[in-house]
């Protein structure tokens, strides 16, 4: 019968101090932060890597320098930091009946389609609440996930497989249309991007779902994606524009519902546009959600 491999103990408050060096560059660095001596932290770090047997870094003029060990734990230290500081503060949003925090990333899109009406369920549900929102490129997202940075992610779905360690919800789909200002009345309701392939446009930055998304719109018309084009990720700064200008984008219509519904930009059926965007949430599944991520889901499958 085959013995379990030893595996050492490690020691959170060791940890957490390999965090902060991590965080901060140094080992004077982390000193300061914690109001520590610099030997006792060098000391911490050397029972760390003794109790290891591994090397977490090298020292450089520049500060520290990673080993492939060290990157390793530095991630998981990060989320056990951050696990922690959550749940000191869920314990004081406990004690005065307030729900979470819950820790949000997204892209703009997904967030504009998603989050609105999702906090306004949440709150009848729920109650008091505390929720954190950050905007981020689809690419970082699973990272930040990974690192505890942010419990929920908010993004285009079903565009590429999911990693295996992330679970997937699809909450709904969206059809894409050209958004134009007053200044394009005479476009009819449904044309082709051939049609206005010539126009000034505003475009998304971001090598991401939505501009892959955005591109494959113009594939599918057979013209190359504009040249005479702002880029541009931020979407109210992308619909200002569009009002005000000549300029002319491609958005899904939810995104843009609050201008359209005053009459300020107008949605134009796009004919190459067989296909919709699907927006949705990624978490961790190997650490689950906490309460409140559960009722976001649950309110978001609902809607």
């Amino acid at each position: 019968m085959s013995e379990t491999p030893f595996r050492p103990r490690i020691d959170p408050r060791a940890v957490a101090t390999f965090w902060k060096v991590c965080e901060t560059g140094s080992i004077s660095g982390a000193a300061r932060a914690l109001n520590l001596s610099q030997p006792s932290v060098s000391n911490t770090i050397a029972l760390l890597e003794q109790r290891l047997k591994v090397t977490l870094f090298a020292r450089s003029r520049s500060g520290i320098v990673l080993t492939r060990e060290g990157e390793v734990l530095r991630d998981r230290a990060e989320a056990m930091v951050r696990l922690l500081e959550t749940a000191a503060i869920e314990v004081d949003h406990a004690a005065h009946n307030i729900a979470g925090p819950l820790r949000i990333g997204g892209t703009p899109g997904a967030l504009v389609s998603l989050l609105p009406q999702a906090v306004a369920k949440l709150e009848h549900s729920v109650g008091p609440f505390a929720l954190s929102v950050v905007e981020r490129p689809d690419v970082q997202l699973a990272d930040l996930l990974r690192k505890g940075a942010i419990d929920l992610a908010f993004l285009t779905t079903e565009i590429e497989e999911c990693p295996p360690d992330l679970r997937e919800v699809t909450v709904t789909r969206d059809p894409f249309a050209l958004i134009v200002g007053r200044r394009h009345d005479d476009l009819g309701e449904r044309l082709s991007l051939r049609d206005v392939a010539t126009l000034p446009w505003v475009l998304p930055e971001a090598q991401g779902a939505f501009r892959r998304q955005v591109d494959a719109l113009f594939l599918a018309a057979g013209v190359q994606v504009p040249q005479n084009v702002i880029r541009c990720d931020s979407l109210l700064t992308t619909k200002a524009i569009v009002r005000h200008s000549d300029r002319v984008t491609v958005l899904p219509r939810t995104v843009a519902s609050a201008e359209l519904s005053i009459g300020v930009l107008r949605a134009l059926t796009i004919a190459e546009a067989t296909f919709e965007r699907s927006v949705g949430v990624r978490y961790l599944g190997t650490r689950g959600l906490p309460p409140l991520g559960r009722a976001m889901v649950e309110v978001l499958s609902e809607a």
